[in-house]
């Protein structure tokens, strides 16, 4: 089979087009053929080895996993004699996302990943597009920030895989959503829900005058200091990654914590991070939501799996307008995907 690797960190350049053998799917797990894939942020940081502090997972030296792709649309090929969730022929959709392994033509994954039978409304490049931003979405959203209906919730980054999810699912929660993005984009963010869009290339939303029940930066430009006097007093700042964070908001995020544990503690302004949320049952969800046409995917570029490497080039220019897809399979087609 198909398969991408990089065997050393560094550019685009060290991706690589090779042929392996295919896998076979162990008692637990799913042998996928990927009809497609994507390219995000966070492949291009897992492939440069950064940040550093990553290493200690990936690998210090060069990576261990040798395969890039955190989600996927695509086909049961096989499945091992204790999967009971799926059988041969059913079309999926999910997110293997510390896993990788999905820039090749099959893959397995175990059942317990946050796998789903694909929407029936989506092609696969659409399903493929959907995973890992709405689930960080729906983890910060929910979980962290605790969204509610009225809120007054600003996101930076609306335009990008992350933000154009975070957009439609705070509507979908009921809340007033002002989005941030480029000129190029604005339109688009209005298109997927957004009461107000804020040009960063014009106006700067610190200084607008208006306060926030929750900030949620999607893409890691913009920082607690900064956005402290537009959060309301128990508002709070959501950065998508503490890796993205400077170090005395990731210093002040630890004594914060210690001291919500002390008695008669009142909650004020504050930074809330985490990890995002995958299972199979947050897939569900979202796919509920999908057929119920509450949420859709955005898709700014396909490319097929022999072009990754200019895919990567673009990624990391960090304009992209969603996602960027990567076609795996070449019968891939809108018939076969819905």
């Amino acid at each position: 089979m198909k398969v991408i690797i990089y065997e050393r960190y560094g550019s685009p350049d060290v991706l690589q087009l090779k042929e392996v053998e295919k896998p076979v799917p162990k008692d637990d797990e799913v042998l996928i053929r990927v009809y497609a894939t994507t390219v995000t942020a966070t492949d291009c940081m897992i492939r440069k080895g950064k940040p550093l502090v990553g290493r200690i997972f990936l690998g210090l030296t060069k990576p261990r996993n040798k395969i890039l792709g955190i989600e996927l649309a695509g086909e049961v090929e096989a499945v091992g004699q204790a999967v009971k969730r799926f059988r041969k022929g059913d079309q999926v959709f999910g997110a293997a996302m510390a896993r990788m392994s999905c820039s090749a033509e099959y893959t397995c994954l175990p059942e317990k990943t946050a796998l789903a039978i694909k929407p029936v409304n989506m092609t696969y490049e659409e399903a493929a597009a959907f995973c890992d931003g709405a689930l960080t979405a729906l983890t910060f959203l929910k979980d962290i920030g605790k969204v509610q209906s009225g809120q007054k919730v600003l996101i930076n980054g609306a335009s990008g895989s992350v933000g154009s999810f975070a957009v439609q699912l705070a509507r979908y929660y009921g809340a007033e959503v002002t989005g941030v993005c480029s000129t190029t984009n604005v339109e688009m963010v209005k298109s997927l829900g957004a009461n107000k869009v804020i040009d960063y290339t014009k106006e700067d939303f610190t200084k607008s005058g208006e306060t926030y029940d929750i900030i949620f930066d999607a893409v890691g430009k913009t920082s607690f200091p900064r956005c402290k006097s537009v959060l309301k007093q128990a508002g709070a700042f959501l950065p998508v990654s503490i890796f993205l964070m400077s170090l005395p908001e990731v210093v002040q995020l630890g004594w914060m914590s210690m001291i919500r544990r002390l008695p008669g503690w009142q909650s004020g302004k504050k930074v809330k991070t985490g990890a995002s949320i995958s299972n199979p049952e947050r897939l569900n969800f979202l796919k509920e939501l999908i057929e119920a046409g509450q949420i859709k995917s955005v898709i700014d570029r396909v490319y097929p799996l022999e072009k990754i490497v200019e895919a990567h080039r673009y990624v990391e220019k960090g304009h992209k307008k969603g996602n960027v897809v990567i076609t795996v399979q070449d019968n891939l087609n809108n018939e076969r995907g819905k």
